[in-house]
């Protein structure tokens, strides 16, 4: 049985990470971008980076399970399972805080993150179980997050760019 660490450095860390991310692309990849268009490209920049490897991490967690009863939707979390979770509460947090700097307005999408956010951390904190449940449905819905911020991305350069016309 696996020891229960309820404090880790992972959920900082990665909120760190995806802070420095956001940042990096706002200042430097995305930096002769129009204003608005920056700040929403720098979203879809950390959300392909949450995106890709959450798929990747939460497949193995699901797939590999340390423990074959953890297949059970209200089993424990596994710390693999947990450290997944994290990830994606750092990312979902971060991209919370773009939402409301950026797009007070933009309801949906930050009640989206409150109820989302709300799951994960019920999940990884509260019941400490039922992650492999959480991590199917992150793996279906990430699934085409990469699809859907490279249509994004290239939407915001459409005008600009003629290959960005033709695939938006």
């Amino acid at each position: 049985m696996e020891s229960f660490n309820l404090y880790t450095l992972n959920l900082p860390t990665f909120f760190i990470m995806f802070l420095f991310l956001y940042v990096f692309a706002f200042m430097v990849v995305f930096r002769n971008w129009g204003q608005k268009h920056r700040a929403e490209a720098s979203s879809c920049f950390i959300s392909l980076v949450h995106g890709t490897p959450a798929v990747f991490m939460a497949s193995y967690a699901i797939i590999f399970v340390e423990n074959r009863a953890s297949n059970i939707i209200a089993s424990p979390n596994t710390t693999f399972q947990d450290i997944v979770i994290e990830y994606s509460i750092a990312y979902f947090f971060m991209d919370l805080l773009h939402y409301i700097i950026f797009f007070p307005r933009d309801i949906l999408f930050i009640l989206h993150h409150v109820a989302t956010l709300y799951v994960l951390v019920t999940c990884r904190f509260v019941v400490r179980s039922g992650a492999f449940a959480i991590l199917v449905i992150l793996v279906l819905a990430e699934i085409t997050s990469a699809c859907q911020n490279v249509w994004s991305l290239a939407g915001f350069r459409k005008a600009d760019v003629p290959a960005s016309a033709k695939l938006h």
